[in-house]
């Protein structure tokens, strides 16, 4: 997949950041505070799909920030909690949530980049992933933390490659779904089995779910006949 993005460079002291936002915002893709309420991931298939190349994005390029910044898409008047942005980043890069504002000041003239992700490298390290994921020592699941209207997820390499999948796997089963093309919600997928465990009184909730944008009309289900138009008596 290749994605346009918006590059930023912010420096904070002796520091670079790479920072990368989608070149257009998700409009029909949002997000609730899993730390809050229950989490709800919910999409069209154009944001689904993008964002499954994000977490793939993100999988391999472990010095790099990857914001989305999905509080300016469209509202959900149903969707639980607050809205909040997200942002993907390797525990390894050290980012600390309270630094994040002073970063974020920092974006603006970004540059034009197209990024590509490799679908195969990425279903590769998802499975790598899967096989060892209910090991008790397996300790780089992702890692949720919130501030300043941005839910973080720490994770690396193999976790965010079977998030990606996880996303990929509802943008093209979500149109499959009964009552889309009414504009019904459908919940197809979870990335709550990829968090670290909660160690308070409740698991940490985020699932998946796909809506079609109106009008329903331009859904049409896989495997469905293309629509043709009436041909009229000039074109007999």
């Amino acid at each position: 997949m290749r994605l346009k993005v918006r590059e930023f460079r912010p420096r904070t002291g002796p520091h670079e950041h790479r920072v990368v936002q989608p070149w257009l915002p998700l409009r029909h893709t949002t997000l609730s505070n899993p730390l809050v309420d229950w989490g709800y991931l919910v999409g069209d298939h154009d944001g689904l799909s993008r964002l499954a190349g994000f977490f793939s994005f993100a999988a391999f390029s472990r010095h790099t920030i990857v914001h989305l910044p999905l509080r300016q898409s469209l509202p959900r008047p149903y969707a639980p909690g607050e809205p909040v942005d997200l942002l993907l980043v390797h525990h390894s890069l050290g980012l600390r949530p309270s630094a994040w504002p002073a970063l974020r000041r920092r974006l603006t003239h970004g540059n034009p980049q197209t990024v590509r992700t490799d679908e195969a490298r990425t279903a590769a390290h998802a499975s790598r992933w899967t096989e060892r994921r209910d090991q008790r020592d397996t300790r780089d699941r992702l890692r949720p933390a919130a501030h300043a209207g941005t839910l973080f997820l720490f994770g690396s390499r193999d976790v965010f490659a079977a998030a990606s999948t996880e996303l990929a796997y509802a943008a093209g089963n979500g149109p499959r779904q009964k009552r889309v093309t009414q504009g019904y919600d459908t919940l197809i997928a979870s990335l709550t089995h990829h968090l670290e465990p909660e160690r308070a009184w409740r698991a940490t909730e985020l699932d998946v779910g796909f809506q079609a944008y109106p009008p329903y009309a331009h859904v049409r289900r896989p495997g469905s006949p293309a629509s043709r138009r009436s041909r009229t008596a000039a074109s007999a």
